[in-house]
C-alpha cells in the first residue's frame, strides 16, 4: 500500500472481528515501532505485548469494571486478539542526557521542557497503528482509566521505570456494517479540519 494510502485511511476502529493475528503481522509493527525518533536516541520505549486470550482477558480485567457485562464499546474493543501497552521511561532519557555527549550530569529535571520521554513513545505508538492499517488490520490507542494503572502493573509486572502511556487494541476490524456510524468524537460523526485551517505559514496571523 502506498504511504499516502496508509495515511489517509488511518483510523481508530474499535470493533473487531472474532479473528486471530498472525505473530508474525504483531513483529512487524512492533519493530517498526521501534523505527520512531527519540531525543538523544535514547530509546526509552518498551512494548507489552499481549497477544494470547488469556493475558487479553486479564488486560481487560485490571482495566475496566464492567468486563462481564460491557457496553457496545467495551464489548466491541475485547474482542481485539492482541493489546499493546507502549510504556516510556523517564529514567532512560535522564541518563542519556548526563552521558558526557549530552553533559547533563546534574540530571535536573526541569532542563527539560516537555517530558519527550513519553512523546517518543507516542511517535512509536503512530508507527504501530499505521502498520495495522499498511496489513489490513484495525487499530485503536486509547487511555488507560485513572485509578487503573495500578492494577495493571500487578497484573503484568510493569517495573516502577517504565509508564504505560495508553494501550493499543490490534485485529480484523468488524464487517463495515456495524461500526460504520462510528464513535461520537471519529472522523464519522465530526468533520475533519482541512489542513489550510491548522498551518500558520511564516506568521501565527498569516
Amino acid at each position: 500500500m502506498e504511504f499516502s494510502e496508509v495515511v489517509r485511511r488511518r483510523r481508530m476502529v474499535r470493533s473487531y472481528a472474532e479473528r486471530e493475528v498472525e505473530p508474525a503481522t504483531i513483529d512487524r509493527a512492533l519493530a517498526n515501532a521501534t523505527r520512531a525518533p527519540s531525543a538523544g536516541f535514547s530509546q526509552g520505549w518498551a512494548f507489552l505485548r499481549l497477544d494470547t486470550p488469556e493475558a487479553v482477558e486479564r488486560f481487560w480485567r485490571a482495566s475496566s469494571d464492567d468486563v462481564d457485562r460491557p457496553g457496545a464499546w467495551l464489548a466491541g474493543m475485547m474482542r481485539a486478539p492482541v493489546v499493546v501497552l507502549p510504556c516510556s521511561s523517564k529514567a532512560a532519557y535522564v541518563e542519556r542526557y548526563a552521558e558526557p555527549d549530552k553533559g547533563w550530569t546534574d540530571r535536573d529535571e526541569s532542563r527539560w521542557q516537555m517530558p519527550y520521554w513519553h512523546l517518543d513513545a507516542a511517535m512509536a505508538s503512530l508507527l504501530i497503528l499505521q502498520t495495522a492499517v499498511d496489513e489490513g488490520l484495525g487499530a485503536c490507542f486509547f487511555g488507560i482509566a485513572a485509578g487503573r494503572e495500578p492494577a495493571l502493573r500487578e497484573a503484568f509486572g510493569i517495573p516502577a521505570t517504565h509508564d504505560p502511556i495508553g494501550a493499543i487494541t490490534l485485529g480484523h476490524p468488524a464487517e463495515p456494517a456495524e461500526s460504520a456510524r462510528g464513535a461520537q468524537g471519529s472522523p464519522a460523526r465530526r468533520r475533519r479540519r482541512p489542513w489550510q485551517e491548522v498551518v500558520h505559514t511564516g506568521h501565527w496571523g498569516g
